[in-house]
């Protein structure tokens, strides 16, 4: 296998933001970590001269992507919602770019690719798109629901292209009644590292933490998408989401002196992710957070580190965080694609000491914000109406004092604003389950910092 050279992957940057400054006794280092990739036009690494010949000239990297449907018996209520998914997962194929591997997978209490077949991944073209829309039409609704199936036949089906990039997308109706919650646990762990995943509610009879839950394990997306009609909308921004990815198995490594505790790393931009317990172990001071696939985008990411005591004046590196890329052939070193460093400067000067930096004061709200989203909508549904507006309140403050409109605006339809400045609000006696459920599936989306 080839050497990569820097050139022939996207380009990454990473800015640090923080304040560096501790008062005697401080311990706690929090930065904001700016991971930036630009540049498309590559194949994850490879030249597209030395690409596959199924990816064609200017195809961008080589992709396999599996569609899995739900097909349980309660897609056929109402009728249309059956039709809206197979016109759906014909919209995602129609936007497959040409040469992508491809497999359909009908999604029961068991897993069925029902195109192309045999445990086989398709090549897109012409005529294996309109193939695939015709298996499509016989899709019909009847059985149960098991997801972990679903993921373990995707995972198979994927494990068999030699490609850079390997993407599910998941639809589901209902809730995961066909194995054990064990089941399905076993199953993200096996497939951990191994796929993305980008996970879709459709009305509302699914359960909002396992589509969620397969969203966050496998490093996608999760939503709802409350009304079938915007379906076919929904599955063209997913797969051209998918189609633009162009390096895989990127890892933020940190490393961090003797002496020196974690306290957490944490995605907050664009959606809140704990990546903490993620870790793989890189070398004696050095460990791995995985951050799955990445085409033209910017993310944002929390690190928390308690350093050892020190006297005024000293100072001293803290953590220096890199992006890294595996070697493909597995035998040699990863690729440091960029580097930030995060440092700890003791001094007696109470306003440098005391004051928070924006961006990590922002994230911290952002967080919390997502947070107590959860923690209220737990409360309202157990009947502690108290407690849930207290934390719904919290929630309007936050949203309303970091411009998440978004966000306020699902809240505005649970709970009554009386004043957003303060978190005062009243819960509302009636709420319709799409909007809670929309509140709670969307919770961990962010807003930028304000540059």
């Amino acid at each position: 296998m080839a050497n990569f050279s820097k050139s022939q992957v996207p380009q990454f940057s990473v800015e640090v933001y923080q304040n560096a400054f501790l008062p005697e006794g401080g311990r706690e280092v929090n930065a904001i970590v700016t991971v930036t990739s630009t540049g498309g036009g590559t194949t994850g690494g490879i030249p597209l001269a030395d690409a596959a010949p199924a990816y064609g000239a200017g195809q961008g990297p080589g992709a396999a992507v599996v569609l899995m449907v739900d097909c349980s018996g309660s897609m056929d209520y109402p009728p249309t919602k059956m039709r809206n998914a197979r016109d759906a997962t014909a919209a995602a194929i129609d936007t497959l770019r040409e040469g992508t591997r491809f497999s359909v997978v009908a999604g029961t209490h068991v897993a069925k690719d029902v195109y192309p077949g045999n445990g086989r991944l398709a090549v897109a073209d012409a005529q294996t798109k309109a193939q695939a829309k015709e298996a499509l039409r016989k899709l019909s609704a009847g059985g149960g629901t098991a997801i972990g199936t679903w993921l373990r036949l995707a995972d198979r089906l994927l494990n068999s292209a030699d490609v850079a990039i390997r993407h599910g997308i998941l639809l589901t109706d209902g809730r995961n009644e066909h194995e054990s919650p064990e089941d399905l646990r076993a199953a993200l762990d096996s497939c951990a590292g191994r796929f993305t995943c980008d996970a879709r509610g459709v009305g509302t009879d699914w359960e909002v933490k396992e589509v969620t839950g397969v969203a966050a394990a496998l490093l996608g997306t999760a939503d709802i998408v409350a009304d079938p009609s915007g379906l076919a909308a929904d599955f063209t921004r997913m797969m051209e989401n998918a189609m633009g990815k162009e390096v895989a198995d990127v890892a933020l490594r940190l490393w961090t002196p003797v002496g020196v505790e974690i306290r957490f790393v944490k995605q907050v931009a664009p959606t809140v992710a704990d990546l903490t317990a993620r870790r793989t172990e890189a070398n004696a001071r050095a460990g791995d957070y995985p951050t799955g696939s990445w085409g033209d985008e910017s993310r944002d990411y929390h690190v928390c580190v308690l350093v050892p005591e020190a006297g005024i004046g000293q100072e001293m590196l803290a953590a220096r965080v890199s992006l890294v890329l595996p070697d493909p052939s597995g035998a040699g070193a990863p690729q440091t694609l960029s580097q930030g460093l995060v440092r700890a400067v003791w001094t007696d000067d109470m306003v440098a000491s005391t004051s928070i930096n924006p961006q990590v004061a922002h994230y911290t709200g952002q967080a919390e914000l997502a947070q107590v989203i959860q923690q209220g909508l737990e409360a309202r549904k157990s009947g502690d109406f108290d407690g849930a507006t207290a934390k719904l309140g919290r929630a309007v403050q936050l949203a309303s004092a970091s411009g998440n409109q978004d966000t306020a605006k699902l809240l505005s339809k649970v709970v009554d604003v009386v004043d957003a400045a303060t978190g005062t609000v009243r819960l509302k006696a009636k709420v319709a389950e799409a909007d809670e459920m929309t509140l709670e599936t969307r919770s961990t989306k962010t807003v930028r910092v304000k540059k």
